[in-house]
């Protein structure tokens, strides 16, 4: 099955409007973040491509050997980030899709081994945010499905747009997944908790410097 993993990646200077801290030390942080994820992606080797859809231009470092960008000229949202990508899914005939935010740090390829263990055709999987207030990573396939709704609730949304479409379709609960960093006290929690040590050192020695 050849899947693929889409990131929509807002301009870093304008993400994380919540994160109070100054913007140099935010744009530094949502980069090891988004960094951090990929990373992980590409560990797991559960995946075919890496398709960061952005208007930041030099998002992709060659590190990233397995990663190719959209360009998002209008950053009109998430859902029309998704709609690009899955444009270029659809014309390179990708079997199933995985998105994920850029602000999951805690995310381990183990995690996403345990996701992406299916061996269906036809289904939607879940994974709400930690407030169950928006979804952290959606499954589908086949790729076209269904169309994202990313907004407040989005995960009740993308649960109930997916039964309509297939009866596979289930909420997933995975810990380090569903922990994103919206604000200060999710940083200071992330730090706390202290999963992955060399990322953590990073965020704090940027956070506290």
């Amino acid at each position: 099955m050849k899947i693929a993993a889409i990131i929509p990646v807002k301009t870093f200077s304008k993400a994380k409007s919540r994160l109070d801290i100054p913007a140099s030390k935010k744009i530094s942080i949502c980069r090891i973040m988004f960094a951090e994820i990929v990373k992980t992606i590409t560990e797991s080797k559960m995946v075919d491509k890496i398709i960061v859809v952005s208007k930041n231009n030099d998002i992709i470092s060659d590190e990233m050997t397995n990663t190719i960008h959209l360009y998002d000229e209008y950053e009109s949202g998430v859902n029309n980030a998704i709609s690009i990508a899955d444009k270029y899914i659809c014309n390179n005939k990708f079997d199933a899709s995985v998105i994920f935010p850029q602000d999951i740090p805690l995310i381990k390829s183990s995690d996403i081994k345990f996701l992406l263990s299916f061996n269906s055709s036809r289904l939607v999987f879940v994974v709400p945010s930690k407030r169950f207030d928006g979804t952290n990573a959606l499954v589908r396939t086949p790729t076209d499905l269904m169309e994202t709704h990313y907004d407040e609730d989005s995960y009740k949304i993308h649960l109930r747009v997916g039964k309509k479409h297939t009866n596979n379709t289930s909420l997933v609960l995975i810990k380090r997944i569903m922990f994103d960093i919206d604000n200060y006290q999710d940083l200071k929690l992330l730090l706390k908790q202290n999963e992955k040590p060399d990322v953590c050192k990073m965020i704090q020695k940027i956070a506290y410097s």
